[in-house]
C-alpha cells in the first residue's frame, strides 16, 4: 500500500519494483494488495515486478470498495460488482487466476451469504484459488464459512491493538483460518520512529487518526519503550521485536509489515531470527497489560466499516 498511497508518499514504479523484487530475493513468498491501492496502481506494480516468479510467490488482493474517479467511495461488494474488480485484478496482476481475493470491508447492504457465494462460483470457474475476508466480526465469519471456506482473515492486530485475541482469535483457530495481521507494526509507530514531535503531512491518513494526535502518541510512547527495552536484551530492533512477539502467538499467524525501503525490508525479516521464550513472552504481556493505548485505530467514520 505504502508505495500508492496513505503515507504521505508515493514511491517511483522502478524503486517499487526493485524493492518487491528484493523481497522474493530474500525469500518473501507472500505479497498482498488491493485494487483500491492508488486506486489500480499498485496492483500494476505488484504484477509486473513478480511477473517473472509467479510459482514462487501467493499474491493476495482485495475488492469491496466502490471506486469513483479514481477515488474510494464507500463500501461495495455486489456480486457484479466483485466479478467486475476480479476481471481487473486479473489483468493488472498479470495472473490467471487471483491466489487469495478478500473481501476488503464488510458490506451492511449485500449479506455476507450472497459474497461468499460469489467468490464460490469465481472459485469454480478458476479464477480464483481461495476467499478471504477482512476486520470482519464472528458472525459474519460463520455465515461466509458456511457458503465458501474463509482460507484467511486479514484484521489489524499488534501489541497496541489486541481487540482480536477476544473473540477473533479463538473462532479462527475452532474453523481453521489463518490469520494475517495487517498494521503489525501500528503504522509504524512500534518502530520507535515517531513520537509527538512527528510533523505528518496532510496526505499522510494517518494525521486524522485519534492514534497519531501529539497527546496520545506521547502518552503511547510507554509500549515503544516497552519494546526498546526486550530489544536491548535480545540485540534487536523494536519492530523486530513487535514482529516477533506475533509471530510466537500462533503458528497459523502471518503478519504482513509493508514498507518501501530495502532497509526496513532487512530489518522486518530479522524477526523470524528472534526467539522469545514462554517467560520472555510472559514479562511483554504482563507490561504491556498496563499500559493503557490512547485514542481509537481510526476517524470514527471508517472504525464503523470494521466488525471488531
Amino acid at each position: 500500500m505504502g508505495f500508492s498511497s496513505a503515507f504521505g508518499q508515493t514511491v517511483n514504479k522502478e524503486d517499487s519494483i526493485a524493492t518487491l523484487r528484493a523481497a522474493v530475493e530474500r525469500g518473501v513468498t507472500f505479497f498482498d494488495t488491493a485494487e483500491v491501492y492508488g486506486p489500480y496502481g499498485n496492483e500494476e506494480i505488484v504484477g509486473e515486478a513478480l511477473a517473472p516468479f509467479r510459482n514462487q510467490v501467493v499474491i493476495a488482493t482485495k475488492f469491496g470498495f466502490n471506486i469513483e474517479n479514481g477515488k474510494m467511495n464507500g463500501v461495495t461488494s455486489k456480486p457484479d460488482r466483485i466479478k467486475k474488480a476480479v476481471e481487473g485484478s486479473l489483468k493488472r496482476l498479470k495472473v490467471e487466476a487471483i491466489d487469495l481475493l478478500y473481501q476488503h470491508r464488510v458490506d451492511p447492504t449485500v449479506p455476507i451469504e450472497d459474497v461468499a457465494g460469489t467468490v464460490k462460483e469465481l472459485i469454480q470457474q478458476g479464477k480464483v484459488k481461495y476467499f478471504g475476508l477482512s476486520e470482519a466480526g464472528v458472525e459474519t465469519i460463520r455465515k461466509a464459512h458456511a457458503v465458501q471456506p474463509v482460507t484467511a482473515l486479514q484484521s489489524e492486530y499488534s501489541l497496541w491493538w489486541r481487540k482480536p485475541e477476544e473473540a477473533i482469535i479463538p473462532t479462527l483457530e475452532e474453523l481453521g483460518i489463518g490469520f494475517v495481521p495487517y498494521s503489525p507494526l501500528g503504522r509504524g509507530f512500534l518502530t520507535g520512529t515517531l513520537n509527538e514531535n512527528t510533523k505528518l503531512t496532510d496526505n499522510d491518513f494517518r494525521k486524522s487518526n485519534p492514534r497519531f494526535q501529539p497527546e496520545a502518541l506521547k502518552a503511547n510512547q510507554a509500549m515503544v519503550d516497552l519494546l526498546n527495552n526486550v530489544a536491548q536484551q535480545k540485540n534487536a530492533t523494536p519492530a523486530q521485536i513487535a514482529l516477533a512477539w506475533l509471530l510466537a502467538q500462533k503458528q497459523w499467524i502471518a503478519p504482513i509489515p509493508g514498507t518501501t525501503k530495502l532497509s526496513r525490508l532487512e530489518e522486518n525479516l530479522g524477526a523470524v531470527n528472534i526467539e522469545l521464550t514462554t517467560k520472555d513472552l510472559q514479562q511483554i504481556n504482563e507490561a504491556a497489560s498496563k499500559i493503557q493505548i490512547e485514542g481509537s485505530r481510526y476517524p470514527e467514520a471508517l472504525e464503523k466499516l470494521t466488525g471488531l
